[in-house]
Formats: structure tokens, C-alpha cells, sequence
């Protein structure tokens, strides 16, 4: 009996065994598959495809199905053991040894509810409240306080900008709001700009009357590229090479009346964090979001004594876990943007899940996600 009894959710056991006594049968299950790891390491290794099955949402219970998953630099520093927010690894998924499912960005659709549930309903779109969820998976029971509800007025938005709403657009957002007093008509510098917080950067600033300067590495079609960041709202894309070159300091005392630039964001790290702090004005702030390149920050002594540079770190996993509210008001307006057209999604490439898709596609695409930073966001995108 007790071998039995592991399979099913601890919850369950629970009204199992209790005087209020829930009955179960074999019929009203839904089966599921998940992407699940049971220890650190290798995403490629260590990532298992699991089958399961979920019984009916019962009480506080919510039955959800996910529509598209993306899969983010965070989710492959979770899995390899090296990011901060860890999920908790468990049995519930009937797992022979405790294991997490991958995944912390995503949307679902409501399928049922429990008799207990008021503020969702079949059919209702949601998105993650929080991290750690595990979002690489078709199914899964969640209860209120893991989902943000997608308000009905933006129904028509695609599945796809849902899913990849809460991580790169909002970074990019809070930066550009939390850090510097930007005005309309001012500039703010960032490397990594092809990235999709740099993309996200680069719209958000154009709707709000700003001006933004973006670097990128060299590449052969790096033509292609500045014309497609240009075409996002970019002022300026220079590269790399371009940004240390002498002239180029000389170029923006010009373009902001010698006051220089307030905001740099910076994903790369090394090198590249000096020349993109080389280009603010004193006083200004640079935003440290990310470490792309592997390398230490390279911040000059200097620059923080002679020059008053505001260096800061931002994580928005732990801003949006601190103001709840203030990310329902963020997302509303960023919904807003992508409704009238004025906010474009991220490149991306999917990978369609459904009930014949192999491990070794899913474990492609993961793999996919981990090359050279700037290319297609991979997205699994389930499919019934």
C-alpha cells in the first residue's frame, strides 16, 4: 500500500485519509509530461522527459494546461545549480527521487477549478506570480497564489508576448524607470541591445520619448541587425569595436551637449562594462542585469570617485516577488503597448510539444537556448 500511496500528490493523501474522506477512480485523470531534474548540473544530462497523470482539481485547487514556455539564461543557471532561486525538489510528480521541474516563465490556460476557487474559471489565462513554479511541463495544479490572471480585455493578445512578458520586458521597464530621472529626449546606453531586454529597452524607450545608443558585437550581418534595431525605435547601434574607438566619446559629448549619458545597462560584463561606463556623464548610473560574457565587472575606481558613478545590480524576479501590485500595473501597461502594436515580442524559434514529441527535441531545444547570447529566444509551445 505504502508504494501506492507515494504516487499520489501528499495533498491527496491527505483528504485520502482524513474523515472527509475524497474518492477517487481512473477515469477524470489528465495525463502530463514534464521536463524534470533531479539533481544539478548539465541541463542536457541531467533534464528528464516524466510522465504522470493529475487528478481533478479538487478545493483550493487549480487545474491549469500550459500554452508556451520560454526558455531564459536564468532557467539554465537554475538547472546547472549556480542561480540564487532554487526550486524545491519533491515526489509529488511520482518521481523515484525528489525532482523540480525546469521552467520559471510561461502562460496557462484554466482547464478546472476546485469547489473552493472564486477568482478563476475555465478558460482564464494566466502567467506565473513567482519563480520556481516549473512552467517546462503540459500540466500542471496550481493554487491562486501562483497566478497572476490575464485581465479579459487582452484576450487577444497571442500567447507568446504572454509568456514572455514577466522577465525581459519587465526588466527592462523597471530599469529604466527605478535608476535615473529620464526625460523625454535623453539618452541611455546598453550593451548587449540585440538581447531581450535590449529589444524591450529599445521599444519602451521610444514609446516614452527617449533616446537609446546600443551596442553589439561585430558580426557579418551586422548591417542587418542595426537596421533591425533600428527598426525597433534604436537611435544609435554601434559595435563593440566601435564603442572604445576615440571618436566615439567625442560623438556623444556632442549629441548630449557635453552632459554626457545618465543610464548605461549593462548584460555583458568585462571589458565592455568600462567602455559603457566611459560614455556617462558624473553622476550618471550603470545597471548591472546580467554577465553574459563570464567575465568579471570591470569598473574603474575612478569612475565611482572622480566621476560619482552609481553602480547597481537588479534582479526582478526579487522586485516583483517585493511589489505584487506595482507588477500587475507594469504588466497592464506593457499588455497595453503590445494590443495597439507599438511593443514587438523577441525573435524566437518554437518547439512544438505535444503528446508525440520526443526528450531529445525537448533537450535540443534547451541546448539550443544556451548558445552565442543575441539569437532566436527558444519557446516550447504545447500543442493538444
Amino acid at each position: 500500500m505504502a508504494s501506492t500511496l507515494r504516487l499520489f500528490r501528499p495533498s491527496l493523501l491527505r483528504q485520502i485519509n482524513s474523515p472527509t474522506r475524497r474518492y477517487v477512480s481512473a477515469f477524470g485523470y489528465t495525463q502530463a509530461k514534464s521536463l524534470v531534474f533531479s539533481e544539478y548540473g548539465e541541463p542536457k544530462t541531467v533534464l528528464k522527459l516524466h510522465k504522470h497523470s493529475i487528478s481533478p482539481a479538487y478545493g483550493s485547487e487549480i487545474l491549469i494546461k500550459f500554452l508556451a514556455s520560454p526558455i531564459n539564461p536564468a532557467d539554465i543557471n537554475q538547472i546547472e545549480g549556480v542561480y540564487p532561486s532554487k526550486p524545491k525538489m519533491t515526489i509529488e510528480l511520482g518521481t523515484e527521487k525528489p525532482a523540480a521541474v525546469g521552467g520559471n516563465e510561461g502562460v496557462v490556460e484554466v482547464v478546472s477549478v476546485g469547489a473552493d476557487v472564486k477568482s478563476f474559471k475555465p478558460g482564464d489565462r494566466a502567467i506565473m506570480k513567482h519563480t520556481a513554479f516549473g512552467t517546462w511541463r503540459t500540466h500542471a495544479i496550481a493554487k491562486d497564489e501562483h497566478l497572476l490572471k490575464i485581465p479579459d480585455k487582452f484576450a487577444d493578445i497571442s500567447a507568446l508576448s504572454a509568456a514572455t512578458i514577466s522577465v525581459n520586458p519587465c526588466t527592462a521597464y523597471r530599469m529604466l524607470k527605478d535608476f535615473a530621472d529620464l526625460k523625454p529626449g535623453d539618452y541611455f546606453i546598453q550593451n548587449g541591445a540585440n538581447s531581450g531586454v535590449g529589444r524591450a529597452a529599445i521599444q519602451l524607450g521610444r514609446i516614452w520619448g527617449l533616446k537609446s545608443i546600443n551596442v553589439v558585437r561585430d558580426r557579418p550581418n551586422i548591417e542587418e541587425l542595426r537596421e533591425e534595431l533600428m527598426g525597433l525605435g534604436a537611435d544609435i547601434v554601434v559595435t563593440e569595436e566601435e564603442c572604445r574607438s576615440p571618436g566615439f566619446w567625442s560623438r556623444i559629448q556632442q549629441l548630449t551637449n557635453k552632459k554626457g549619458i545618465k543610464l548605461g545597462l549593462n548584460c555583458v560584463g568585462g571589458k565592455s562594462t568600462h567602455y559603457l561606463i566611459k560614455q556617462l556623464g558624473e553622476g550618471a548610473h550603470v545597471v548591472t542585469y546580467g554577465a553574459m560574457s563570464k567575465q568579471p565587472l570591470n569598473l574603474n575606481a575612478s569612475a565611482l570617485i572622480f566621476r560619482d558613478i552609481h553602480a547597481h545590480g537588479f534582479w526582478v524576479s526579487k522586485w516583483s516577488d517585493k511589489y505584487p501590485e506595482e507588477k500587475a500595473a507594469m504588466l497592464e501597461e506593457i499588455f497595453r503597448y503590445i494590443q495597439k502594436g507599438e511593443f514587438k515580442e523577441v525573435p524566437f524559434e518554437k518547439t512544438v510539444w505535444n503528446s508525440e514529441t520526443k526528450e531529445e527535441e525537448l533537450l535540443n531545444a534547451v541546448g539550443n537556448s544556451g548558445q552565442a547570447y543575441g539569437g532566436k529566444k527558444q519557446v516550447f509551445v504545447f500543442e493538444d
